[in-house]
């Protein structure tokens, strides 16, 4: 729009509806009041799978654009390097899970969460039917197979105890990402690790009848298993950029729940190695995850209660080595409809009151 086409658009809202003032938490991507274009890179936190759909239909539908974005979307070379290349600076936003980033937050790396990509575990106890696996108290004398990652080898000991099952009973093997692999070849008896809207899909479509337990329902805490972070300085000297990148992944999510089935072709379309019919059902399996349970609540919403509650058993299991202070770990405050900046100096230079997780005993 020319300056002169401008000028005569404010003189015509002035004269027939009067000039209002907007509040913070509204950002106007839209129509004449659309930003330039401005360049966020994203990385991911692994490979392009189902969890990414609403990124991929947000870059397709143009709403990334609209939001005067040009997003450039990344795969880690090593899924263990997305933190450290964030905390570095050399991308802007990643995709990271919930214990990883608060395991990076007592390291000093002064990262944020600020929107969740999938509000729930997806990390599951699978077994098949010849386990005889009916319920935790069952993996007595059995044979596990874990990632070899620590905190869901704390999984385990949590779900054996809660079910009454001595640890020492149990086997763990590390079977590195070789999850299902392990589990249909006889070398475990079950798996602890896996996802079930991947593995646990990928098995149902290949008619093995998988016993899935995702983990916060054996007693494990529950937790967003993907978040988007950044650094804090990201997110005092772009504000505007984040709320708007939130904003269009939103739509790109909203747009993947309306039709499931065609909110996975712009993820097909950009990675044709992806098997078409394993990503569709799993993104068709996914979508309740993407959102918040409470209805009311926008999309990206965390509940601070449940991210008191995870650290909590975190710290109980040694995972944390102190009680660490989560007042800026998380924020919702770049979701729409809410405040801007809240615990962090805004643009403007203004200090807000940090945001507070009831229920957690830390410092």
């Amino acid at each position: 729009m020319t300056p002169r086409r401008l000028l005569l658009l404010f003189a015509v809202l002035a004269t027939t509806l009067g000039l209002t003032a907007c509040g913070e938490k509204s950002e106007d991507v839209s129509g004449s009041q659309r930003p330039p274009q401005e360049r966020i890179s994203l990385l991911l936190d692994y490979l392009p799978n189902a969890d990414h759909a609403g990124i991929y239909q947000a870059q397709a539908n143009g709403s990334f654009s609209k939001a005067g974005l040009t997003v450039d979307i990344r795969t880690p070379q090593d899924p263990a390097s997305v933190l450290g290349l964030v905390a570095s600076g050399k991308v802007d936003v990643g995709i990271t899970y919930e214990p990883e980033l608060l395991l990076a937050r007592a390291q000093g790396r002064d990262l944020v969460a600020f929107a969740s990509l999938v509000t729930r575990p997806l990390t599951s106890l699978i077994s098949l039917p010849k386990a005889k696996i009916r319920s935790a108290k069952d993996l007595e004398g059995k044979t596990v197979g874990t990632a070899g990652i620590p905190y869901q080898s704390a999984y385990l000991e949590t779900i054996l105890r809660k079910a009454g099952v001595d640890p020492k009973t149990v086997k763990q093997v590390n079977v590195g990402f070789n999850l299902n692999g392990a589990l249909l070849s006889g070398k475990v008896d079950a798996t602890l690790g896996a996802f079930w809207n991947y593995e646990g899909v990928d098995l149902q479509q290949r008619r093995k009848k998988p016993v899935i337990v995702p983990v916060n329902e054996l007693g494990v805490p529950t937790y967003d298993e993907l978040v988007l972070v950044a650094r804090n300085e990201t997110l005092i000297n772009r504000e505007s950029a984040i709320r708007r990148l939130v904003r269009a992944i939103g739509e790109g999510y909203q747009a993947v729940r309306r039709n499931p089935d065609a909110g996975a072709d712009p993820l097909l379309a950009a990675n044709k190695d992806l098997d078409p019919g394993l990503q569709r059902e799993a993104v068709s399996k996914s979508v309740d995850a993407f959102f918040p349970a409470d209805a009311k609540k926008p999309w990206g919403w965390m509940e601070t209660d449940d991210w008191a509650s995870y650290a909590q058993w975190m710290l109980d299991q040694g995972l944390l080595k102190r009680q660490m202070p989560l007042d800026n770990v998380l924020t919702t405050d770049f979701l729409a409809g809410e405040g801007a900046g809240e615990g962090r100096k805004t643009p403007g230079g203004q200090d807000r009151p940090a945001q507070k997780l009831p229920g957690y005993r830390g410092e």
